[in-house]
């Protein structure tokens, strides 16, 4: 089979496509694994934290947008770089984005898989062993839905992203409805004002915050299966981010007015379910560990059509191997791709259960994940800065919101990612500096092979 019959076109609508971009962003994943880190750093200004970069974000976003009206390419980045700079650029972007989105092949599996082992074996949650099998069970399991079609995909993640989203709002209202009057954190709108940071604070809280954002672009790659995919993809990445800042927002509004410093370090990974735990009595209090389990199987499922729909559209263009490309003859999905991401995962997942500690695994591939999204989240919005800049008139709405808020995205996007080298793990500094480093391995024996079928 060809990639002559296409992805299976018009599968998707503006709601499925919101819900994508919610799901891919894995909020209670995302709150579970980070929350308690980012509240280390900046404390009551968490709130402030993820408002400021969610602005930042909408920077990425709108560069995004203009861009997928261009061209509703399922590449995205990898097609909008390599078309307005040049190929070797859009090719490091769409790279960037495959290993980030096999990275999270682990830190997206475990937590599912030590959500799982909560709530049917809380014994063995400490055991690598067992984690990491289950964790392959899952990741088995999702890509033989995502090979199954389009269609049957986004079915599981409505319903997957709904449930989340009904718990984490109950959480978040029933904080509120207890705590309000007697918060253990009083905040204040003074809590939000920029001045109540320092340079550091605030690049700090960036840098963590940074993650809780990385997975709504999951919208633009689908963009092929959406029905007007160059507008509905694009207003579905802008609806989701607005929904996902004011769940991050209110969420770490509630996590401070509900915990102490002291339990929110204790809860680590598990502050969702800490809190749920000081309002709900058993068993209802475990909903939070259901929340965080459908929460990253959903993300894992957007990670991997991100990873897939840029494989496809690399193998399309013979950046990759055309067999990327290659389509199932009954459910118009690149199964090959998916079977790639698969095995590859697996054998992440193994590797990494060799390392001391599950939290340790997580964390590395958190931090390697947010500099990749930050390179090519930055390449994407300097592309549109540039196109906008050549080829479109410099009225106010252009030059605020295509030029200067995405420049400045990028800018922040490239610090963030340079300022945290530092302070990584080796492991962490390899993954995300040589993760992207190797693209240039099948980019040189790709072009090789280019040449040499033109010279036939």
């Amino acid at each position: 089979m060809t990639t002559s019959a296409g992805l299976q076109k018009n599968a998707l609508g503006l709601t499925e496509s919101t819900i994508m971009g919610v799901a891919g962003t894995a909020p209670v994943f995302s709150i579970a694994a980070t929350s308690a880190t980012l509240m280390a750093g900046v404390g009551v200004l968490a709130p402030a934290s993820l408002l400021y970069c969610g602005l930042i974000m909408f920077g990425v976003t709108f560069a995004y947008m203009y861009l997928n009206r261009l061209d509703a390419n399922a590449g995205a980045s990898y097609a909008w770089v390599g078309t307005i700079f040049n190929r070797t650029l859009g090719f490091l972007s769409g790279w960037a984005l495959l290993v980030a989105s096999a990275v999270f092949m682990v830190s997206g599996t475990i937590p599912a898989a030590t959500a799982t082992l909560e709530l049917i074996d809380p014994a063995r949650i400490n055991d690598t062993g067992t984690v990491t099998l289950v964790a392959a069970g899952w990741l088995i399991a999702v890509s033989a839905v995502l090979i199954k079609g389009i269609k049957l995909t986004s079915y599981v993640q409505v319903v997957l992203t709904m449930v989340e989203l009904v718990i984490l709002v109950a959480i978040v209202g029933a904080a509120l409805m207890k705590f309000s009057s007697h918060p253990v954190h009083p905040l204040s709108l003074a809590d939000f004002s920029l001045t109540r940071f320092s340079p550091h604070l605030f690049t700090l809280g960036a840098l963590t915050a940074l993650f809780f954002y990385w997975g709504w672009d999951v919208t633009v790659n689908l963009n092929e299966e959406t029905r007007d995919g160059g507008w509905i993809a694009g207003l579905g990445s802008l609806l989701a981010m607005l929904i996902i800042i004011a769940l991050f927002i209110l969420f770490a509004v509630a996590t401070l007015m509900v915990l102490t410093d002291g339990e929110i370090q204790a809860a680590n990974a598990n502050v969702v379910f800490a809190i749920a735990e000081k309002l709900f009595p058993k068993p209802w209090s475990y909903m939070a560990v259901l929340a965080v389990m459908l929460s990253t199987l959903g993300t894992l499922e957007t990670s991997i059509l991100q990873f897939t729909r840029t494989m496809f559209a690399q193998g399309r263009d013979g950046m990759l191997h055309p067999r990327y490309a290659r389509l199932h003859p009954s459910w118009n999905t690149p199964w090959i791709a998916t079977l790639a991401i698969a095995v590859f995962g697996l054998v992440l997942l193994f590797l990494a259960s060799s390392m001391p500690s599950v939290s340790q695994i997580i964390q590395d591939s958190v931090d390697a994940i947010g500099f990749q999204a930050a390179f090519y989240y930055g390449l994407a919005c300097l592309a549109c800065v540039w196109h906008v800049w050549r080829t479109q008139p410099k009225t106010p709405f252009n030059v605020v919101f295509l030029m200067l808020w995405p420049l400045g995205s990028a800018l922040f996007l490239w610090f963030v990612g340079l300022y945290s080298l530092p302070t990584f793990t080796l492991t962490s500094d390899i993954i995300a500096v040589g993760g992207i480093l190797l693209g240039f391995l099948p980019y040189w024996l790709n072009r090789r092979a280019r040449q040499a079928l033109a010279q036939d």
